[in-house]
């Protein structure tokens, strides 16, 4: 058994919209399955969102045939602990690889009005077992969600 990797980062980016859209694409489920849940990449089987302190957050993909585990579902249960409108979001989350515990991560998003916009600062700590796709390529996953974001925002 390998020794599990612990790994704090932090994803900074800037969006020229109000932090209350910014925010709000993290709050109504149907804004963010769009940038968060749907790619080419896997199908998504569930997403379900409960957007309250105390509520959940379910997602599960099938893995498509252009990635590392073409069939295996990839699946993230979150539960959020800490929402302040506009402000603030603090979520947990245990991803699983094929049924196996992967990953457990707490996000901390936080939403800064600026004069040119919104910064967005997500700072990401976790854990990574056996098998997880570790800390360089879940800081990259990020960067590609917040890409979708900006596309979301730009679309809305």
């Amino acid at each position: 058994m390998e020794p599990p990797i612990h790994n704090t980062f932090v994803v900074e980016r800037s969006f020229p919209v109000p932090r209350e859209r910014v925010f709000a694409a993290f709050a109504d489920a149907a804004k963010k399955r769009r940038w968060y849940a749907e790619s080419q990449g896997h199908t998504v089987e569930t997403f379900e969102m409960d957007f309250r302190v105390g509520g959940s957050e379910r997602s599960a993909y099938r893995l498509g045939d252009a990635t590392p585990f073409p069939g295996a579902e990839l699946a993230n249960e979150g539960a959020y602990y800490d929402i302040v409108a506009d402000a603030r979001i603090v979520v947990a989350y245990g991803m699983s690889l094929g049924g196996r515990r992967i990953s457990v991560s707490m996000l901390t998003f936080e939403f800064v009005a600026t004069d040119a916009g919104t910064d967005l600062v997500c700072t990401h700590q976790g854990v990574f077992f056996e098998g997880a796709d570790g800390p360089e390529m879940r800081e990259g996953g990020w960067r590609l969600l917040f890409d979708r974001l900006a596309k979301e925002l730009a679309a809305t």
